[in-house]
């Protein structure tokens, strides 16, 4: 039996939304437990900047570019891994879209459209050109972040927090068709962090307020209390867990 059950030596991992926040946390955590990461989001240079630090700090990575709202831009980092690589046994879905705040009936079109090709079609077609890939190896690991907004849907976050839901049913769907291909699907649901694409949350003083009276622990996270989580999903530590969400709020679903 494997004395260190977190261990990703020579494994391969697509991270999207890899620039920043809770994806840059989790490249760097997988690169520090023997991955090589292909840190991914839709500018280069934020995706640079990660792999330059992990690099730096003696772990292997590359950067990729890609926007998973664009099909064009799934079908090309996939079939870059295909060429390059030949294999992937770790993708966290991690890309997300949060064009609107505000009252869900004044949801504009282009919100909704943006949330949905991203949150929704962007997480199904990613997890559908990863499944194919890890079925002809024989096994794969994928993590899907969504929220708890799922569970229980943010003030003024109606679009994202229906897609989020979209999310946990999408995980739960995949667990069940691919799990006799030795796929395993799992989802994260992060509860109040500290990141830029959170930053509304923080800035909206009487959402702020709200929210933190909410949390047992008193506090929110920050990116890195994400990262641990996703590890375990993805390693083999969590050998027979597929189709869970796993809740890491501080206890603010409670």
């Amino acid at each position: 039996m494997a004395t260190n059950l977190f261990d990703l030596t020579g494994r391969i991992a697509l991270v999207t939304g890899a620039s920043r926040g809770i994806g840059e946390a989790i490249a760097k955590l997988f690169a520090e437990q023997g991955a090589h990461v292909i840190v991914s989001s839709r500018r280069i240079e934020g995706c640079q900047k990660v792999v330059d630090e992990i690099t730096a700090a003696g772990g292997s990575a590359e950067a990729f570019p890609c926007h998973i709202g664009d099909m064009a831009q799934i079908d090309a980092i996939f079939e870059h891994i295909a060429s390059t690589h030949g294999r992937l046994e770790i993708l966290v879905n991690n890309a997300a879209a949060n064009p609107y705040f505000g009252h869900v009936v004044d949801t504009d079109p282009a919100s909704f459209q943006k949330t949905v090709d991203v949150n929704i079609r962007g997480y199904f077609y990613m997890s559908t050109a990863a499944c194919k890939l890890m079925r002809q190896q024989g096994s794969g690991a994928i993590v899907n972040t969504s929220s708890i907004n799922a569970l229980s849907p943010g003030p003024q976050q109606g679009i994202y927090s229906i897609s989020k839901a979209a999310i946990v049913s999408m995980t739960k769907t995949f667990a069940i068709e691919c799990g006799p291909d030795n796929i395993r699907v799992n989802a994260l649901l992060p509860g109040l962090t500290k990141t830029k694409f959170a930053g509304a949350l923080f800035t909206h003083e009487d959402i702020h307020k709200q929210l933190m009276e909410k949390i047992p622990m008193g506090r929110h996270a920050e990116p890195e209390e994400m990262a641990g989580a996703v590890l375990y999903l993805v390693s083999d530590a969590g050998s027979y867990t597929t189709g869970t969400c796993t809740i890491v709020d501080g206890g603010m679903s409670l």
